[in-house]
């Protein structure tokens, strides 16, 4: 793809969201809301390849359906209440409408069919965008309606989102499957706390950013596509294959990293709540996400030790250093546990 024509593609990309962040009228937030689809379809379908369209194909139906669900809530919902101001959304049939389109575009169990499918048709830049800027938009507008949605639909989504994503994500062998999956998990545990409490809310999504950005990164820079190929990171980027292994396991909520603070805080919050069993069965859920963050993190040093490669060709490439976003993404992805106290007094 053209240079001029991808840079103008990801503005558009960055501009939908950010209307749909500023506004406060429901037909400005769906056409940021478009804007951004339709600016992301050709950035998925640059690749020619057949897997590249299915991708896009599922993405934009999956989108476009969840775009005209949020129109017509909306719109039943200012037939209703004389109102198009996003913080009057007060008719429940609307409410719930909303809510379960907001989902599928986040891609929240039991709506998240597409999203592995998806990655998995894409390049890793690309679905970095996927799983981190494209949630910006429709968190921000189920932050600005939290008072509307019902907290038991949150809630019922937020188990299935975890035990999903905990349960899918271990019988994958491809890492952006795996990647997705640990989307729908970290998705799920936003979704829980959303009416709850903001604060630990937006908390929760800027670590998820924090800690998913720098993996993609390293992912990439590794080309590592499958489990198998992080059996080789030792010999490709060896100075890439310990951050990695911390970090899987600060993604998958091991304490003291940074991944076990948003988890500890919304478990605090539902308990508070006198919601016990929920914090149970997500507390639960969590351990299936970390068996496999530690599979990955006990294949990525399996090979430490170069004697365990029998690919004698492997050490003909020259490492591949980590940049320094991507450093300091990873160092604060593993230390700002002992922060705590500063983001929840």
């Amino acid at each position: 793809m053209n240079p001029t024509m991808y840079s103008i593609i990801l503005s558009n990309v960055a501009i939908g969201t950010i209307i749909t962040m500023t506004s406060h009228h429901w037909l400005l937030a769906w056409i940021g809301l478009e804007l951004n689809t339709l600016a992301i379809v050709p950035i998925i379908a640059k690749q020619h390849h057949p897997r590249a369209t299915e991708a896009t194909t599922k993405y934009f139906l999956t989108q476009a359906a969840a775009s005209a669900m949020i129109l017509f809530a909306s719109t039943v919902n200012a037939w209703t209440t004389g109102s198009w101001d996003i913080s009057q959304l007060t008719y429940p049939p609307a409410c719930t409408l909303l809510t379960l389109a907001l989902s599928m575009k986040l891609g929240l169990a039991p709506l998240h069919f597409w999203l592995p499918e998806v990655l998995q048709g894409t390049s890793m830049n690309t679905a970095l965008i996927i799983v981190t800027w494209q949630k910006l938009a429709p968190i921000s507008l189920m932050f600005m309606v939290h008072n509307s949605i019902n907290p038991m639909i949150m809630l019922i989504m937020a188990m299935i989102s975890t035990l999903t994503g905990g349960w899918g994500g271990l019988n994958q062998t491809q890492m952006r499957k795996i990647m997705a999956f640990s989307s729908i998990a970290h998705l799920g545990w936003m979704a829980g706390i959303l009416t709850l409490n903001q604060n630990i809310l937006i908390l929760n999504l800027s670590l998820y950013i924090i800690m998913t950005a720098p993996m993609f990164l390293m992912l990439k820079y590794t080309t590592s596509k499958t489990i198998k190929d992080l059996t080789t990171m030792w010999t490709t980027s060896p100075q890439i294959a310990a951050p990695l292994m911390i970090l899987l396991m600060s993604l998958g909520g091991l304490p003291p990293l940074t991944g076990f603070m948003p988890k500890w805080l919304i478990l605090q919050e539902l308990v508070t709540y006198n919601l016990a069993p929920i914090a149970t069965i997500m507390a639960i859920s969590a351990l299936l996400s970390l068996f496999f963050y530690l599979r990955l993190s006990y294949i990525a040093t399996l090979t430490m030790h170069p004697t365990t490669t029998k690919d004698s060709n492997k050490w003909r490439f020259q490492p591949k250093p980590l940049t320094t976003p991507t450093m300091t993404l990873t160092m604060l992805s593993l230390l700002l546990l002992p922060m705590t106290p500063l983001f929840c007094p």
